[in-house]
């Protein structure tokens, strides 16, 4: 048997037709340039950051400022110097500590006040719901500089200056608007008729939404707390405005505050800072991207 090397191929009828073998290169070429190409560009954007905080974070001070002897994208001699100072000459784990916190707190609170705002408007079904979600949504369009400043008069009034509290109690602000609104989103699309059963059985609103509506909205709790979570996590205004102690301090704040003295930046140990930062948000995705993914494509299909 012989291969075949031509591209094209007389048929009865006198047309060319491409061979198999050209008709893969062509798909395989396109496949490249369509797909493949531009996922590698975007790759490549979105992880050079995490990359260039990885290295700096294991870099040597003198690797950091001598770029002429030493290559800026390379590690010559890996240190832990940065991660030691970090852990044992900061209060990075008081800080890491504070932020876990307010973190969850906020995200609980949020995740409850949401559930039962988005039940409310969905299955209810009173007069004007549409038009309240829509203005709970509207509410989360509202910069954070314009809310923290009557947000930290209220917080001088009740005693909470300089408390974790005080960002545990703020941060719902703009977490339960938009969670609310995706909570929305997702009970419409579970079946009505699964409540109107139970309602016929004798069972409650608050049994429905537990044992019924709360299951079945699973992957949407988790996008909303995911949501949640990642943006009390980062938060900078608030945790600026109302936390004045260094030692309660929220990860964002207390590396760009404790870390800088005047114009001098530890920036070895500000980006190790950042990529311990950055693990449990990391970690908490990867344990419910699954979920997170599903939630994205609708719930229950009647």
């Amino acid at each position: 048997m012989t291969d075949v090397v031509k591209v094209e191929a007389e048929t009865p009828s006198g047309k060319a037709t491409v061979v198999p073998e050209q008709m893969a290169w062509d798909n395989k070429a396109r496949r490249m340039v369509t797909i493949y190409l531009p996922l590698a560009c975007f790759v490549i954007v979105l992880l050079f950051p995490f990359y260039w905080m990885t290295i700096t974070a294991f870099k040597p001070n003198a690797e950091l400022y001598d770029y002429k002897k030493y290559n800026p994208f390379w590690i010559g001699s890996p240190t832990l110097g940065h991660i030691k100072h970090l852990l044992f000459e900061t209060a990075y784990p008081s800080w890491l500590l504070t932020t876990m916190g307010v973190a969850v707190g906020s995200t609980v609170l949020s995740l409850f006040s949401s559930v039962l705002a988005a039940y409310a408007i969905q299955r209810l079904r009173f007069k004007g719901s549409q038009y309240v979600g829509l203005g709970i949504y509207l509410a989360y369009l509202v910069p954070p500089s314009i809310l923290f400043i009557p947000l930290a008069t209220t917080v001088f009034q009740l005693g909470l200056f300089d408390s974790p509290l005080a960002l545990i109690l703020t941060f719902p602000t703009f977490l339960v608007p938009f969670s609310t609104w995706l909570l929305i989103g997702y009970f419409k699309s579970i079946p009505y008729e699964l409540e109107e059963c139970a309602l016929i059985d004798g069972a409650t609103r608050l049994q429905i939404l537990r044992r019924i509506t709360l299951p079945l909205a699973v992957p949407g709790l988790i996008s909303a707390g995911i949501f949640s979570f990642t943006l009390s996590w980062n938060e900078f205004i608030y945790s600026l405005a109302f936390i004045q102690s260094s030692e309660k301090k929220t990860v964002p704040v207390a590396i760009l505050t404790e870390l800088v003295s005047g114009d001098v930046y530890q920036w070895g140990a500000l980006m190790a800072g950042s990529l311990l930062g950055s693990l449990p948000v990391a970690i908490f995705y990867s344990f419910f991207v699954d979920y997170y993914v599903s939630s994205l494509t609708g719930a229950v299909k009647e």
